[in-house]
């Protein structure tokens, strides 16, 4: 749905001179909303419409004396539905507004156009109060105060928007319902003393009421309550570059990634690497600001070299941290990065060789007939048992075959077409392979979940297979460590095709491989892949190579001979590699791979780290190292809107590619070689 723009700045600042417009980064997630989700939550979105134009109306002015109000309460009633309290078997508290069932355009709009306009992270709380003080009923309201203990009855009496919390009064009787304690009216009275009666307004949820009276009030609140729960971060007002839209570099993204969560875009390992980061980053956050207090001149303790280079430390890490989390949360380059970290499943274990030294050949076949097992018989079981001391066994499916392979055994799969719904793990040494052509011989894959195929084997074999992807959130074939040699194989992807990981090797020969909505093959830094006389075509980007900034990681190896790579949307061939920095400027311009912009100044100043260098005297060569790295991120940090693409004939000549030759290039959208920067 196509959002109109209607950024609106706080009362009393200037309206800027060129309206703001969203661009939308994400062109490789495809955000086709459930039709079934759609039909669950058309009440809520048609009273968030109803809403919004009302706060239109509020804002023009118009005075309307016919009550002809569009969310007239008097008449309509309450737009919203009712969310059932669920308490305790002697549990007597009243039901509330459901507000937590929105779909993305929803929060996306009122974000964007109501809340947060065009607004700076440091304006984020003023803007926030002032969409507040439109639409939030001042006084006399009930609502359930919900933490993590207990849910207890109040009454609101004002509203504090600068500190965004409401000053309430118990209801008498007292209504609560508690978990893992025991609450009197007395202790409570204490609790909201301490609190001088004021509770943060995020924690409230406004008692259900049918005259529709309190419905903007409980919409703003779930507004309020989200965006702080899944959006907002201690450390984006801190930014050292706060002029930029918070909307389009951070909510945007974040509420992308938060929807594509929920609705299993995003591998789960991908997702447990992502909550990690957060738990670290707001731990890293929390010792540099108590170091940095600490450090201030109000504070009693005398700075030192040793804390200034603590300091400097923690804040390396803060920022390694948020790159980290801005390269998942950002949808083009958790594409285009592939972020390495996304998946951490725990890999089968190698098995090794048998005990007794012999070798088993697994069948694979729901059914097969005399000819056919005449033909296997004599074409590959009696060369196989040639040698003695083998055995065969049969199965029905493949991924019980390759379950019960040690190293050195060969799965044959006769031609049929076999479902699976579970990863293929290959650990061992072995060899898979097709008894007929690749399109006799189908795997197809239709659950969500991990990869189709991954393999950490020394030494596996695949050939004459097809294998098809449905309904995937991950690549149809991962080699993770060790040598995957493959021929003749046809790979039907769903979402990104072939990645070669860090230390593992691809052998890739006569295959062909179509229909990713990524890359084809992704090679990562440390790999070597060698493709020889495949088909790549009607992908996203035909060959992606990863040169990543990190100083551990190494260039791939990579051999292109005689492929044909075809009809792919974005590039035959993409280079993603960092924007280059301060020494190495000039060999980037000789180097033939584009410009980058000048490394910020050794003076520039505004930062968290500049205010905390400024409380000590620290020892300037022990910390040179890290300062370093400070301006690095900080460089990093304002080119995070700037990553772009861009053409390149010279990539051919690149020291990555072993050899690269014979191979025909056509009718790829952007061009046959290009280089992305970030």
């Amino acid at each position: 749905m196509e959002l109109e723009s209607h950024e609106t700045r706080s009362a009393g600042e200037k309206e800027p001179e060129n309206n703001t417009s969203v661009v939308d980064l994400s062109p490789f997630v495809n955000y086709q909303l459930n039709v079934e989700h759609n039909i669950n939550n058309e009440d809520t979105s048609a009273t968030t419409q109803a809403v919004f134009q009302r706060h239109e109306e509020d804002e023009d002015g118009t005075d309307d004396d016919s009550g002809t109000d569009h969310f007239n309460a008097e008449k309509l009633g309450t737009q919203l539905q009712r969310c059932e309290h669920h308490g305790g078997i002697t549990s007597n508290l009243p039901d509330t507004f459901q507000t937590n069932h929105l779909l993305f355009y929803e929060r996306f709009k009122a974000y964007q156009d109501y809340i947060l306009g065009d607004c700076k992270p440091s304006e984020v709380k003023v803007f926030t109060a002032d969409y507040l003080e439109k639409v939030l009923e001042p006084c006399d309201w009930l609502a359930l105060w919900s933490t993590d203990v207990f849910d207890v009855l109040v009454e609101v009496y004002d509203i504090e928007l600068k500190d965004l919390k409401a000053c309430v009064r118990l209801v008498y009787p007292m209504q609560c319902d508690t978990r893992g304690c025991e609450l009197t009216k007395d202790s409570m009275h204490s609790l909201l003393e301490a609190t001088q009666y004021k509770v943060p307004l995020q924690e409230l949820q406004v008692v259900y009421e049918e005259s529709g009276r309190f419905d903007q009030t409980a919409m703003a609140l779930e507004h309020l309550r989200f965006f702080y729960k899944h959006i907002w971060r201690q450390w984006d007002e801190e930014d050292e570059d706060d002029d930029f839209d918070y909307f389009v570099r951070c909510v945007e993204p974040r509420l992308r990634l938060y929807y594509d969560i929920l609705e299993d875009r995003v591998p789960t390992g991908l997702v447990a690497e992502y909550q990690s980061l957060l738990e670290n980053c707001f731990q890293s956050f929390q010792q540099f600001s108590e170091l940095r207090i600490s450090l201030s001149p109000d504070s009693d303790s005398e700075p030192d070299n040793v804390s200034m280079v603590e300091g400097l430390k923690l804040y390396d890490q803060l920022e390694t941290l948020k790159r980290k989390l801005h390269i998942i949360e950002n949808p083009v380059l958790r594409y285009v990065l592939g972020y390495k970290g996304n998946v951490r499943q725990q890999c089968v274990q190698s098995r090794g060789p048998r005990t007794s030294g012999m070798k088993v050949v697994h069948v694979v076949t729901a059914s097969c007939s005399t000819i056919q097992l005449q033909s296997l018989l004599s074409s590959r079981l009696q060369p196989l048992s040639s040698h003695g001391n083998t055995d065969i066994q049969f199965h029905s499916d493949p991924v019980s075959a390759v379950d019960s392979c040690y190293q050195g055994d060969v799965v044959i799969v006769l031609p049929g077409i076999y479902s699976v719904t579970s990863s293929i793990l290959i650990p061992d040494s072995i060899t898979v392979e097709g008894f007929g052509f690749p399109d006799d011989v189908v795997i197809e894959k239709k659950s969500k979940g991990d990869s189709f195929v991954e393999s950490t084997g020394a030494d596996v074999r695949l050939c004459n297979i097809k294998f098809i992807q449905h309904d995937a959130i991950e690549g149809i074939l991962c080699v993770r460590q060790g040598t995957l040699n493959m021929e003749n194989c046809v790979l039907q992807c769903e979402t990104t095709g072939v990645t070669v990981r860090s230390s593992a090797c691809l052998n890739m020969n006569i295959c062909d491989l179509y229909g990713s909505k990524g890359a084809g093959v992704e090679i990562y830094p440390g790999s070597v892949c060698n493709l020889v006389s495949n088909g790549i075509h009607h992908c996203k980007d035909g060959i992606l190579i990863k040169d990543f900034a990190d100083e551990l990681d190494v260039m791939p190896s990579v051999t292109l001979e005689n492929n044909v790579i075809h009809n792919n949307e974005g590039y035959g061939v993409i280079l993603v590699k960092p924007k280059i920095q301060g020494p190495a400027r000039q060999m980037a311009e000789d180097g033939q791979l584009g410009r980058v912009s000048d490394p910020p100044s050794l003076n520039s100043g505004g930062s968290a780290f500049a205010k905390f260098k400024s409380t000590g005297n620290g020892n300037e060569d022990d910390a040179s190292n890290s300062v370093r790295k400070w301006h690095h991120s900080l460089q990093m940090s304002k080119n995070k809107e700037a990553s772009c693409g861009r053409a390149t004939q010279e990539l051919p000549n690149h020291q990555i590619f072993v050899s690269i030759q014979g191979n025909q290039f056509k009718r790829n959208c952007m061009g046959d070689f290009g280089t992305f920067f970030y």
